[in-house]
């Protein structure tokens, strides 16, 4: 016995009716903090990446190191995206998830 197309799609087009729920789950409280907490101690490893690869740059500039200046530099852009990774990673969630929502 085959199922009429139309009873198919709608079968397909199911909602079971799952959304994210705050506090369901112990413990939810304590994860956010320690996410919280791995974001600020990645925040913090940045600004010494930043400061370090700053101090390379300037190093090999007065030197005349030119691979310590382009390393210097690379390190500096490696973390200003980092940092901008981290800052904006709770909002590219957020958008995203958002946006699945929507999908239908």
């Amino acid at each position: 016995m085959s199922i009429p197309l139309a009873e198919h799609l709608t079968y397909l087009a199911y909602d079971p009716g799952i959304t994210p729920a705050g506090g369901g789950l112990p413990g939810l409280g304590v994860l956010k903090t320690v996410v919280n907490s791995i974001n600020l101690f990645g925040i913090v490893a940045v600004v010494g990446a930043l400061a370090v690869s700053f101090g390379v740059w300037a190093w090999g500039h007065h030197t005349g190191g030119h691979q310590a200046e382009a390393n210097g530099k690379k390190g500096a852009q490696v973390a200003a995206f980092a940092a901008l990774g981290l800052g904006a990673a709770n909002g590219i969630v957020a958008f995203f998830s958002g946006l699945g929502g929507k999908v239908q």
